[in-house]
């Protein structure tokens, strides 16, 4: 009898053709190269502007799925390992391997346990059609045959090489991970090409019971060793303590690389539809992935970046600093080149990106005050601007700014008070300038200030708001751009981001390179060119910051670089930014908790790391000074105090057209303007009273109210007085205070009567004052003001 003639198998056959012919499914139509299209790993890689991977994001929680790994990446032991432990027959068959069926049934029959006769491809077919899957309960008899017919459909229009390649990419080994590279990586630490044959025996073993105990899964691939060698030689002792501690392994990390801030910043830009099942409810999908997003950072700038915080940030762990943030823009682009948000395992806050969180800027925002000024000539570069105690009232008292240094230099040049970063000064020009007015410029350079100028007083000068590194990295860039502003980018798409609005702007197409040498496209000009020009000259010349940093600081580059520092209220925040002629590097330190630092300076917190990217940046590339733009007349100047003495040695000056000169001197009239308003008048008291005493107190005057000045340790202020007479004693609310005409007093809130005694201890002139403010604080709490 013949099985054609059977009406059994003849019934059968018709069976199998109507499932067959029901059973092919979308993806059978479906080629190898769509089905790893279709592949959807659980990490999103995010490229650096060549297309390197610089982080690893897990962005699909329901399951561990590693990247697409090709055939010939895969080590050979675990490929041997495979066919051999699942299909030996893999090369011989057409998708069926009948004499394993037939050896099954034979099983079956005489109820012997006997391997399945499941093939690789009919696996594979299982895994791109769910129709196909095991059930709890087993396959049942027509999910058998469609797999049968499914898998010799597949070995017709696919190579062999094909369908195990597709197969160790999609089959599950262990609890959520899915893949060769997913196993490989979680369970070994390495790439699949890196797997020995132990390694590849114990992920055989995983193949046939995915969810096995460590002893079955040891005594299974202690089997496939014997199967790829001979028996005799295989020695499987030590093996279950190796799979077990394989199995404990989570080596995997969910992210990893040194981007983790800005990939999750490209992430949320990103739209990435819901994980699905199966390779068709994938085609079916109506989202579009992205696996690998693109950004414009340079990768090894990048790595430079991270180890140079992490290693300086280290050498000031005694001052009590741990965290820092690093952002490299390119001045044609705006294409962030370099985004560090901290100091990763050296920080107590990692997840908090110090690249976009909101910090005092300290004496970084004096460029801008002084560019304004010069724009609306109310001074230029070489005007001479008092430095010294200086008290201007306000509506909530007297604001009295100090220097970080606590000393006053008298006359300087606003080029020096820039360079130097005096405070008074600078509180001087914004009295000339105004708040409001000055409030309303930085927020034409990108600056997003929460408050209105009146809000912040006179200490917006030193740097009393809040700005993020990123927005101010790219107002200084607006310097470097000749006072043109635009916001920068960090994809490659891009999406700028508007720093106004702490968000990214859609749809804006590509700009130039920075190799054309020009501004991109949509810059506006925010800062007048002549005197963006001007700052950037002076923020370039080491002499002009000497009296502070002296002439061969961290700050001194052998290439052109502007550069300014700043330190926010007590030591909590230390800044550099700075630009050469095609970048602009931002660096902060500081404790993202807000905790002040102990004893860091401008040159000691953030400058050596800005100096160390700059080095790096221009190793090999030159940066030249920027050409005076028009309207920009440089001439030789000399400077005299009202007695004629020089202020400052006579240089060559920039000038905006129209206000240049040769000559700058404070006269008479002008400083004794100065010091009457800095000393006020004793108005409680008459004129033919003060005349009849020989001995009296010069300033302060009576009644004055002093307001400790916020952005100053209450310990590190002083009040100065001063009085006429010799042999003069100083008495504060009755107790000996000091000797002399001049005193300096450490303020403490409170009303105070002030007296002024002669040897013997006779009271010989008297005022009385208000502070207000905090106390004094532990000294470690920080030092000084912004710098």
């Amino acid at each position: 009898m013949t099985y054609a003639a059977s009406p059994v198998f003849r019934g059968l056959s018709i069976a199998l053709f109507l499932i067959a012919a029901c059973a092919r499914p979308a993806w059978a139509t479906a080629t190898f190269d769509e089905v790893k299209r279709e592949f959807r790993p659980s990490d999103t890689l995010i490229l650096d502007r060549s297309g390197e991977v610089i982080q690893r994001l897990r962005t699909d929680n329901t399951v561990r799925r590693g990247q697409w790994v090709a055939l010939p990446d895969i080590s050979p032991a675990l490929r041997t390992a495979l066919v051999l432990s699942e299909d030996k027959r893999f090369y011989e068959h057409s998708g069926v391997d009948w004499r394993a069926v037939s050896a099954a049934a034979w099983g079956n029959l005489w109820n012997t346990k006997t391997r399945g006769a499941s093939t690789l491809s009919m696996q594979l077919a299982g895994l791109l059609d769910e129709d196909w899957r095991a059930a709890a309960g087993g396959r049942s008899i027509t999910q058998k045959i469609g797999q049968t017919v499914s898998a010799q459909l597949l070995e017709r229009s696919w190579r062999k090489d094909q369908i195990l390649e597709a197969y160790l990419n999609l089959v599950p080994f262990r609890g959520e991970i899915v893949g060769i590279d997913a196993l490989s990586r979680t369970l070994f630490g390495k790439a699949a090409h890196g797997l020995d044959e132990r390694e590849a025996a114990i992920a055989a073993a995983l193949v046939r019971a995915p969810n096995a105990k460590v002893a079955q899964v040891t005594q299974r691939a202690c089997g496939v060793l014997k199967t790829m060698q001979a028996p005799a030689k295989v020695d499987c002792d030590g093996l279950d303590l190796f799979a077990a501690a394989a199995l404990q392994r989570k080596s995997f990390d969910a992210t990893e690389g040194v981007a983790p801030h800005l990939a999750r910043r490209l992430l949320s830009t990103t739209v990435r539809p819901e994980p699905v099942e199966g390779f068709a409810a994938s085609r079916a999908s109506t989202g579009q992935a992205r696996t690998e997003i693109p950004s414009t950072l340079r990768a090894p700038l990048q790595r430079f970046a991270v180890q140079t915080l992490t290693q300086h940030l280290r050498e000031l762990r005694g001052r009590h600093v741990e965290d820092g943030a690093i952002v490299v823009l390119d001045n044609a682009t705006g294409e962030v080149l370099a985004w560090i948000g901290s100091s990763g395992e050296l920080s107590g806050a990692a997840e908090v990106d110090g690249v976009l969180a909101l910090r005092q800027p300290g004496s970084t925002l004096k460029p801008f005050l002084y560019a304004q000024a010069l724009a609306e000539k109310r001074i230029t570069a070489a005007s001479l601007l008092e430095d010294s105690s200086s008290q201007i009232p306000t509506a909530g008292g007297l604001y009295i700014p100090q220097n970080y240094d606590r000393q006053f230099k008298g006359p300087v040049s606003a080029r020096t008070a820039l360079g130097a970063s005096l405070n008074v000064p600078a509180v001087r020009t914004l009295v000339m300038v105004s708040p409001d007015a000055f409030h309303k410029q930085l927020r034409a350079v990108g600056l997003p200030l929460r408050e209105t100028g009146d809000y912040y007083g006179y200490s917006l000068a030193l740097g009393s708001s809040e700005v993020s590194l990123l927005a101010l990295a790219n107002a200084y860039r607006t310097l470097a751009n000749g006072g043109r502003y635009s916001t920068p980018s960090f994809s490659v798409r891009p999406e700028p981001f508007d720093s106004a609005q702490d968000r990214l702007v859609e749809g804006s197409a590509m700009k130039k390179k920075a190799s054309t040498g020009s501004v991109r496209t949509g810059s506006v000009q925010a800062l007048d060119p002549g005197a963006a020009f001007i700052v950037s000259d002076i923020l370039s010349d080491p002499m002009a910051r000497a009296r502070t940093f002296g002439t061969d600081s961290v700050l001194a580059t052998r290439f052109w670089t502007a550069v300014k520092t700043g330190t926010s209220k007590d030591m909590r925040d230390n800044w550099a930014i700075g630009y050469s002629q095609r970048y602009t590097v931002g660096v902060w330190v500081g404790n993202a908790s807000g905790a002040p630092m102990w004893d860091v300076s401008g040159t000691s917190g953030a400058a050596p790391v800005w100096a160390a990217l700059m080095n790096y940046l221009h190793r090999t590339e030159p940066s030249r000074a920027p050409a005076p733009p028009a309207g920009v007349v440089q001439r030789q100047v000399t400077f005299a105090d009202a007695a004629g003495a020089p202020v400052e040695a006579a240089r060559g000056e920039w000038f905006l057209r129209g206000t240049e000169q040769t000559l700058f001197a404070m006269d008479s009239g002008a400083a004794s303007a100065y010091r009457k308003r800095a000393e006020g008048q004793n108005d409680s008291k008459t004129a033919d009273n003060r005349a009849s005493v020989a001995s009296r107190i010069t300033a302060p005057t009576h009644g004055t109210i002093i307001a400790l000045d916020p952005d100053i340790p209450p310990n590190r202020q002083r009040v100065s007085f001063s009085a006429q007479g010799r042999d003069l004693r100083w008495l504060m609310d009755g107790k000996p205070l000091a000797r002399g005409a001049q005193v300096q007093w450490l303020p403490w809130p409170g009303r105070h009567v002030v007296q002024l005694a002669d040897a013997g201890g006779k009271v010989l002139d008297e005022i009385r004052l208000e502070v207000r403010g905090a106390g004094v604080r532990d000294a470690r709490a920080g030092s000084g003001a912004s710098k």
